[in-house]
């Protein structure tokens, strides 16, 4: 069968816009909930949709917003080649191909963004650990919510065993390994994410919030979709929004386009912020850390529907 888009059906007075997620949060994650009743008090309506139900009819919303579909990771080819297919995706399935894999960061990079040096190791490609002491970080380079991700001190023998044995145990399955050094400041202040959304004139800063450090150890397997995470409120640095600003403006197709951005940064080794992570996929917003962030979004997702 040949892949192709459904026909768009503008809805008749009320826009209907659906929030996608995954069965495992079929009636949405609750903070996501939080959105519902800012959209509806604006004439929006709104519908909880698993985005591999065959029995939905995407070409009946005015907008698909992606939210929780956290079950993609094994099956990245078929979530990919479904957002294809959604025509009013946002945010759009060209840079939903782009996130979903980290290799991301290596472009950012090149273009100059300040990022978490990264090495990569392709699947049949032997690796061993760095020859100089510390820690590093090994994941995949297609996850959600830290799983198969582990911390590990080179300076253990038997660490570094584990390392390799991460590595090889990712390889196996045909996954693309990603080598990080472990930024330690995560231990002291956390990560930091900065929360965009769209505006009338493009990508405007909502809120911050400070993730505690979640990595402890060797990978030891994570049960579920994601590991729980400690969040509190932050106030962004004027340094911090700047980076952000730099890495928005090299996403493919420019920032204009998306919903929203979430841009998580660490501070390196000389105290000035660093990329972790840029979501644009399926990113926790984290709207009960803030107040009127489920009313910005809402707003949002008025300005694309206006757009459209």
């Amino acid at each position: 069968m040949t892949d192709h888009h459904p026909t768009h059906q503008p809805t008749r007075g009320e826009p209907r816009v659906a929030l996608v997620t995954c069965s495992r949060f079929a009636d949405l994650y609750p903070d996501d909930r939080l959105v519902v009743g800012p959209l509806a008090a604006r004439g929006v309506t709104v519908e909880a949709a698993v985005w591999d139900d065959p029995r939905v009819d995407w070409g009946r919303y005015d907008l698909v917003v992606l939210r929780s579909p956290w079950d993609y990771v094994p099956r990245r080819d078929e979530f990919v080649g479904w957002a294809r297919r959604v025509p009013t995706l946002v945010n759009p399935a060209d840079v939903v191909e782009w996130n979903t894999d980290k290799r991301y960061l290596g472009a950012l990079a090149d273009a100059g963004a300040p990022t978490v040096p990264t090495s990569w190791i392709e699947p049949g490609t032997p690796w061993e650990p760095p020859a100089t002491s510390g820690e590093y970080v090994v994941k995949p380079a297609v996850s959600v919510g830290s799983q198969d991700t582990g911390r590990y001190d080179l300076a253990d023998p038997g660490h570094r065993d584990l390392a390799v044995g991460h590595v090889r145990r990712l390889a196996a399955a045909g996954r693309v390994a990603m080598v990080q050094p472990y930024l330690a400041a995560v231990d002291a202040v956390g990560e930091t994410a900065l929360l965009f959304f769209a505006g009338p004139d493009g990508l405007e800063f909502s809120h911050a919030i400070c993730k505690g450090a979640m990595l402890d150890g060797p990978d030891p397997g994570v049960e579920g979709l994601y590991k729980p995470e400690r969040i509190s409120p932050r106030t962004a640095t004027d340094e911090q929004l700047a980076v952000a600003a730099r890495v928005l403006a090299e996403v493919p197709g420019g920032p204009r386009r998306l919903l929203y951005a979430r841009v998580d940064l660490i501070p390196g080794p000389d105290g000035a912020p660093l990329l972790i992570e840029l979501e644009l996929t399926e990113p926790s917003l984290f709207l009960g850390h803030a107040d009127g962030a489920p009313a910005r979004l809402a707003d949002a997702v008025l300005t694309h529907l206006a757009r459209r």
